[in-house]
């Protein structure tokens, strides 16, 4: 049966760097928080055992694509190789999340593909599993998995259910994307803020350590981020590239999209601190 599967976007209400690891991991503390807003997949299980993606990213062979990898190793998990009862999927994505854009949208999509396979193909693993199953594809992709608000430690992995104010948010979509490793590279990049208590974190205004290197070096984070600070308390996401305003009600948040200059491209979402792909997952139970 074709079913059609949220996969949110997430931002990080603050990231703050606590170290380095001597491999190089940067240690962390983040507070990640929900979309409502976020691509689409709709997938359809097949009894030939073939994944498909029906609308290939350009230049991207399908076997290096995250979706295809991530189905494929559930298939993997769950049936041995050359099993012939191992069932396949179609699967299609509609992608309205910019990629390099801090919102976590390859995690997402990953993350989607295994809950969502995990009940259509009817696998019976529990959250655990599939979430590490998710580390192995990225270090977002647990949080999407458990698909609750939470505050990550260490390179991201520890989680801790989190339950921050659902406000509504304007999030401004700079053109260009940002890779991580060019933020967590930068020799600039402010690398010895204190580690702090939940209770603590929340207490103070929210920061991300990453944001003074992204705007100092991308002149468009810098724009849009100076722009929205003349109207509510704004900050970056994850490394960037979007940046976001924070509104206690939607009219606000909507107020001030509608005077955006042209340059400016977002849209206005709400805070969840439970995920639509959960929401989604309940139903279909």
């Amino acid at each position: 049966m074709t079913r059609q599967w949220p996969a949110p976007a997430k931002l990080n209400l603050f990231l703050y760097i606590t170290g380095r690891r001597a491999d190089g991991y940067h240690l962390l503390q983040t507070l990640f928080q929900f979309l409502d807003y976020g691509d689409r997949l709709t997938i359809t299980p097949t009894a030939d055992g073939r994944i498909r993606l029906l609308n290939p990213i350009a230049g991207v062979a399908e076997q290096d694509n995250l979706i295809v990898r991530t189905a494929s190793l559930l298939q993997r998990h769950c049936w041995a190789a050359g099993d012939s009862a191992a069932p396949g999927a179609d699967i299609q994505l509609e992608k309205v999340l910019p990629m390099g854009g801090g919102l976590g949208g390859g995690s997402s999509d990953a993350a989607t593909v295994l809950v969502a396979l995990n009940a259509q193909w009817r696998c019976g693993l529990d959250v655990a599993t599939l979430a590490q199953l998710g580390l192995s594809l990225g270090a977002d992709v647990p949080v999407f998995v458990r698909g609750d608000a939470a505050f990550a430690e260490g390179i991201g992995e520890r989680l801790t259910p989190a339950a921050p104010a659902e406000k509504w948010y304007l999030v401004a979509v700079p053109p260009g994307s940002i890779a991580t490793p060019r933020i967590f590279g930068d020799p600039e990049l402010k690398r010895d803020t204190p580690r702090r208590s939940l209770a603590q974190l929340m207490t103070v205004p929210f920061h991300n350590d990453c944001e003074p290197i992204a705007r100092k070096r991308f002149s468009a984070v810098e724009q849009h981020l100076s722009w929205l600070l003349e109207y509510a308390p704004s900050r970056l996401t994850g490394t960037g590239a979007c940046v976001f305003a924070e509104f206690d009600t939607e009219a606000a948040a909507r107020q001030v999209l509608s005077q955006a200059p042209a340059w400016m491209l977002g849209f206005v979402a709400r805070g969840v601190n439970v995920s639509p792909l959960h929401c989604a997952l309940s139903g279909a139970q």
